[in-house]
């Protein structure tokens, strides 16, 4: 052992260079074990509760798109089928958004209202035995947002969404965060001094036969905390990242929660058609003026397409409770993460506490020999 780098001592060994190298690629994969087995339960349970929160919004989105289907297909059955695409598309515009696609509220709201209009004037404002042309609808699609045929409804939407939508955004994209910091942190690359000190810490004493001592509980807690010293400094911003996670949570609930805006989406629609037919009149006058008297096509209307049944009763027992429910699993998800708020900054003498260090009492390395 006249070659020995690290593991050097006045009575003989039983290492050579090889199983010196040897060991020191032990010592490394059984810390990178150690620090990923000590963050599988926190790993654990934000992967989870991300997969079950992503879960409950897109039983929301469906509940909701049916729900405002359901609408057109009771009341204005003549335009059901083509109402029904609008509200397709604008669902499907809530579910990009919420998962994370860059895309605005403000324009995907508009963009249903736009849509629906010339459906609207079409079958309650100025019906006839004949559907208006292509072209005609474009010009009520582009002129929406001038006459406001719905009144204030559309704006009231898009304060609705923007407020309720975001924070579930933020907050699922905060999990996600959540799951790659702890990533990070389970693969360190460790420096060449902190890789000697685990080979002393951890192997050095086989050299001399002491395959049985684990090393002294100082000891350990100043070699680890040498070597997680980088993750250490993660431990104010997660601190930050829980207290802010838990602020959010209190955002998604209440008047502004996504339950309650997505599941009333249809009244707030029901409204809107109920202003259109009211101000009929009027808006026939508005229109002739922009876009002149409308052009005709042969109708070709199918009726209801949406089959309310299919899907509905899973929903309905989903939609009963879900805003007790969704509040409910998120106070708990927050109240099982404050435990974990002070888990990088309490590392190293969690994994000298539980895994690393000899139990007190007990004979001990202190790096260069077994003491008591």
């Amino acid at each position: 052992g006249v070659d020995l780098q690290v593991c050097t001592s006045k009575n003989p060994t039983c290492c050579t260079k090889k199983m010196e190298e040897r060991y020191q690629t032990a010592a490394k994969q059984d810390i990178q074990q150690v620090l990923q087995t000590s963050s599988a339960t926190l790993k654990f349970l934000i992967s989870r509760n991300a997969a079950a929160f992503q879960e409950t919004f897109e039983m929301l989105i469906r509940l909701a798109e049916n729900y405002t289907s359901a609408l057109f297909c009771n009341a204005y059955r003549t335009m059901a089928a083509e109402a029904t695409v609008c509200v397709q598309e604008f669902f499907t515009d809530v579910g990009l958004f919420l998962f994370g696609t860059d895309i605005s509220t403000e324009e995907f709201v508009n963009r249903f209202f736009d849509t629906l209009f010339p459906v609207v004037y079409n079958h309650v404002i100025n019906p006839g035995p004949t559907d208006i042309s292509l072209e005609y609808a474009e010009c009520l699609r582009v002129v929406r947002r001038d006459i406001r045929p719905f009144g204030n409804i559309p704006k009231k939407a898009i304060g609705q969404m923007g407020r309720s939508l975001l924070p579930s955004r933020t907050f699922l994209q905060a999990l996600h965060l959540g799951i790659e910091v702890i990533n990070t942190t389970d693969h360190l690359h460790f420096s060449k001094a902190c890789s000697r000190a685990l080979l002393r810490m951890q192997y050095c004493p086989h050299c001399q036969g002491l395959t049985l001592s684990k090393p002294c509980m100082g000891y350990c807690l100043n070699t680890i905390r040498g070597c997680l010293a980088d993750i250490a400094e993660v431990d104010l911003h997660w601190r930050g990242y829980v207290q802010s996670l838990e602020e959010l949570s209190g955002a998604l609930s209440g008047a502004h929660g996504i339950e309650h805006v997505l599941l009333n989406f249809h009244s707030l629609v029901r409204d809107a058609l109920v202003q259109a037919r009211i101000n009929g009149p009027e808006l026939l006058e508005q229109v002739n003026k922009i876009c002149g008297p409308p052009i005709r096509k042969p109708k070709q209307s199918p009726g209801c397409t949406f089959d309310q049944n299919k899907d509905n009763q899973g929903l309905k027992m989903f939609s009963r409770d879900s805003e007790e429910v969704f509040a409910n699993r998120r106070k708990e998800f927050i109240s099982h993460l404050r435990l974990y708020r002070a888990f990088y900054g309490g590392l190293a003498d969690q994994l000298c506490g539980n895994e690393l260090a000899a139990a007190d009492g007990l004979p001990c390395w202190n790096g260069e020999d077994v003491v008591r």
